[in-house]
């Protein structure tokens, strides 16, 4: 018998030191708040919740309204269960501070918002620390993600291993339905914005692609981090998302999206970088930083740096 979100986090409780009544509660609202949100995407086209909110967030990036909503939902959950001392969101300026010690979330609450309209799998991204979100990504407590696409799945990574749970939506339950997510040492396919190429500001990187198409490998870009990068924990290869010309430091945010992926990749096998150094250990200056990200199987990856090095 499937097991669900709640009865398995209760059940590791003994496995896990960190994993007390607190964090239960708190993870346990997290998950409730992304089957709200999972039931808004599936009935947004009917709801008039598709499309722009009319504005712009943090990141100079238009708002759309499912991004709001989703946002919203987390908040409000996460707040009223009284187990979270911040909570820090990409579509805030700042965080909010609600006491000085305790649980420290910060999410994304809509990935790929880009994609909502025309009905393309996106999905929300969290992670946890303890009293404050301003911690590497090496003192995470526990990191996730929930993509909605034909399925909805929650994968969570408490710091041993990666699980995967699917909401069954008879019983309105997450079950767990991959005891053992574990990320292929090499794969055949790789994921990258190639539109970008001439902008990319490592030509070491044009080679390493250049390479991979030598070596016959696929390639796959969705253009919603939770989608390309649930399809390279499952299937192995590489996710790549570089600094350019642009944006010289990197596009994705270490908080909300290239750490917490980072956790889980680390945790089924693979390898996160920015090129540089590894993710986990780059220490946040300020809540909305971004970096460039490199995560995948640990082939793919270390051949990469050989290219970017050489």
């Amino acid at each position: 018998m499937a097991v669900p979100f709640t009865a398995y986090l209760l059940s590791k409780k003994g496995e896990i030191p960190h994993l007390d009544d607190d964090l239960i509660i708190l993870l346990s609202e997290i998950a409730s708040a992304t089957k709200e949100i999972a039931g808004k995407v599936r009935k947004a086209g009917l709801l008039n919740i598709l499309g722009s909110a009319g504005k712009v967030n943090v990141q100079g990036e238009e708002v759309q309204k499912l991004d709001e909503l989703a946002n919203e939902i987390l908040l409000e959950r996460i707040k009223n269960c009284g187990k979270a001392c911040e909570i820090a969101s990409e579509e805030l300026e700042t965080s909010v501070k609600l006491s000085d010690s305790g649980y420290a979330v910060s999410f994304d609450p809509l990935d790929g918002s880009s994609n909502i309209d025309v009905n393309v799998s996106i999905g929300t991204i969290f992670s946890v620390h303890k009293d404050s979100v301003l911690k590497p990504g090496r003192e995470l407590l526990c990191a996730g993600y929930v993509i909605y696409g034909p399925s909805t799945m929650l994968v969570i990574s408490l710091g041993k291993g990666v699980v995967a749970f699917t909401l069954d939506t008879e019983s309105g339950n997450y079950l767990l339905s991959h005891p053992e997510v574990k990320l292929p040492e090499k794969g055949k396919i790789y994921s990258i914005n190639e539109a970008n190429r001439e902008k990319w500001t490592e030509e070491g990187l044009r080679k390493f692609i250049d390479y991979l198409k030598g070596e016959k490998y696929t390639l796959r870009y969705v253009g919603s981090m939770v989608a390309d990068v649930h399809r390279t924990l499952f299937k192995g290869g590489v996710f790549i998302y570089p600094a350019d010309k642009k944006n010289t430091s990197g596009k994705l945010r270490l908080l909300y999206e290239a750490s917490p992926m980072s956790f889980l990749i680390e945790q089924a096998g693979g390898i996160g970088t920015t090129g540089k150094e590894r993710i986990l250990d780059v220490v946040p200056e300020k809540l909305h930083q971004r970096v460039p990200v490199i995560i995948g199987s640990k082939w793919e990856v270390e051949k990469c740096l050989e290219f970017l090095g050489g």
